[in-house]
């Protein structure tokens, strides 16, 4: 199936969201920053990136435009998975380049509909 890289700061969270990706056959990557998010992409290229905002060293926002600045990561999806729940959160989240945005507690059914959507492209 397709690689998904996890990147959150929260271990429960990571766990949580990975446990709901597994179920679908994915290999899982995890990042726990979003330094290590930003590097872990740039080496392995994976097929769809979750992303968290809210992280201590870079937030997601800012990886993303690293992301989508880089030629081998531009065209690689990212789905913010984030407590961040306003709609100006939302908005901003897509305009940085996201293919979806989803907010935490994760529903599995909407995080598995997603994946599926951008590994679709």
């Amino acid at each position: 199936m397709a690689r998904i890289l996890i990147v959150d700061d929260s271990p429960a969270q990571m766990y949580a969201i990975r446990q709901i990706i597994e179920v679908d056959g994915h290999e899982v990557l995890s990042a726990d920053s979003g330094k290590s998010g930003l590097e872990t992409a740039i080496k392995t290229r994976p097929d769809v990136i979750l992303m968290d905002i809210v992280m201590p060293d870079m937030n997601g926002y800012q990886v993303t435009r690293k992301l989508r600045s880089d030629e081998t990561t531009k065209a690689i999806p990212v789905i913010f998975v984030s407590t961040k729940d306003n709609e100006f959160d939302r908005k901003w989240g897509m305009r940085q380049g996201a293919v979806a945005y989803i907010t935490k507690p994760v529903n599995s059914k909407e995080l598995r509909f997603a994946v599926k959507n951008a590994l679709a492209g």
